[in-house]
């Protein structure tokens, strides 16, 4: 077996639904099983999944395991050389798992590989690449000099932006939302540190690579991650997880070095914690008002007459103007030159790889067009959109 892919979920059912389904056809012509954790959702997600892929391993959790826990129950069962850890909300595109299994097989030495991440409306994702968060690297994060100076090799090593995005490199830390490792250097390092529940076991893990010699590197091949559809960011279990991950990660790794600094750092964690609570307590109700009161969003809708006619059934009472246009090239050039909130396409239409539209979906960003991508899936009925879904 080349390549396990693991997703562990969380009542995220229609974003799982559409990462499946690019990953089955990422997964042409290659030897690999799909591994779903469920950890005790309770929208029916394994019940709703295994009907439209039966050909993935589910695992039922009774509990919420955590991240940590849950991946590596999937990890002990797989047999794949390479071991991909994926969050539910992404969209991977074609090449991306050919590509990084290629990489790996052409460098020994590589330990791991990430790859480019893309955001909701195409732009680049910081989180791609991340630098190990020494306590100088972390304090720069949290007192705000990684945002000033993003391109600092001191100041903004966080994110590590001052590389080239567009090349392949060789990073520090990997992003648990796309994590292929070779299972050689996983055996030798041991699986996910369990100490966490949720954040901070994919920069745990990247460092302990690096310790043991192997390295870390990074893949210009886009994949869309919707960043956070997995997890409720406005609860205060996310800001205490966060924030708690980073302190556990300072005591595995630093606290024997930089005792005086351990008070400092915790210090700063909760001044940002408090802060982000608040931001998203008092900001995100006022923001929410305002979109509440805006226009009419509009949809450009790539796909058949049928398949349109079945989407305007369904978003017949939501605030959503709908256009159609069956020619894919020909939506893209539309986008360029009218106002749409939404570009949308038919899923299962073999014609539109999601590699390609991931790819326009950057360029449109680049050319400063704020489009967020949409799919709707026929058979199911469900249009799932970055900040709604409607089935």
């Amino acid at each position: 077996m080349k390549l396990s892919v693991i997703i562990v979920s969380y009542n995220v059912r229609h974003y799982l639904a559409q990462c499946l389904d690019s990953v089955v056809r990422a997964t042409a012509g290659m030897e690999a099983d799909i591994w779903v954790v469920d950890n005790q959702s309770q929208d029916g997600s394994v019940a709703y999944l295994r009907e439209l892929f039966p050909q993935v391993h589910y695992i039922e959790n009774e509990e919420n395991m955590g991240f940590a826990r849950a991946n590596n129950q999937a990890i002990r069962l797989s047999q794949g050389e390479y071991v991909l850890l994926l969050n539910p909300d992404t969209i991977v595109g074609e090449d991306v798992l050919h590509g990084c299994a290629t990489f790996l097989d052409q460098h020994p030495e590589a330990g791991a590989t990430g790859t480019m991440m893309i955001n909701r409306n195409g732009s680049f994702a910081n989180e791609s690449r991340r630098g190990i968060p020494t306590p100088a690297t972390a304090f720069y994060k949290l007192c705000g000099l990684c945002s000033l100076y993003p391109n600092s090799r001191r100041f903004g090593k966080y994110y590590m932006c001052y590389l080239d995005k567009n090349a392949s490199t060789e990073i520090e830390i990997i992003s648990g939302a796309f994590f292929m490792l070779r299972r050689k250097a996983l055996e030798q390092v041991g699986l996910l540190s369990e100490d966490y529940f949720m954040y901070g076991e994919d920069i745990d893990l990247g460092y302990s690579l690096l310790k043991a010699g192997w390295k870390n590197f990074y893949q210009p091949l886009p994949i869309l991650h919707y960043k956070g559809e997995s997890t409720q960011k406005t609860s205060f279990r996310y800001v205490h997880s966060f924030y708690n991950a980073m302190l556990i990660f300072f005591n595995r790794h630093f606290r024997q070095r930089y005792r005086l600094l351990s008070l400092l750092i915790r210090l700063a964690v909760v001044i940002q914690g408090t802060i982000f609570m608040l931001h998203q307590q008092f900001c995100r109700p006022i923001r929410r008002k305002h979109q509440e009161q805006d226009e009419q969003r509009r949809l450009l809708f790539i796909g058949s007459d049928s398949a349109c006619s079945a989407l305007q059934e369904l978003c017949r009472q939501s605030p959503l103007s709908i256009e159609r246009i069956q020619d894919y090239q020909e939506a893209v050039a539309f986008a360029r030159t009218r106002t749409y909130n939404y570009i949308c396409f038919q899923t299962g239409n073999e014609g539109i790889p999601y590699a390609k539209v991931l790819r326009d979906l950057i360029a449109l960003n680049e050319e400063g067009i704020d489009l967020h991508l949409g799919t709707f899936n026929v058979s199911t009925k469900t249009l799932v959109l970055p900040d709604a879904i409607i089935y």
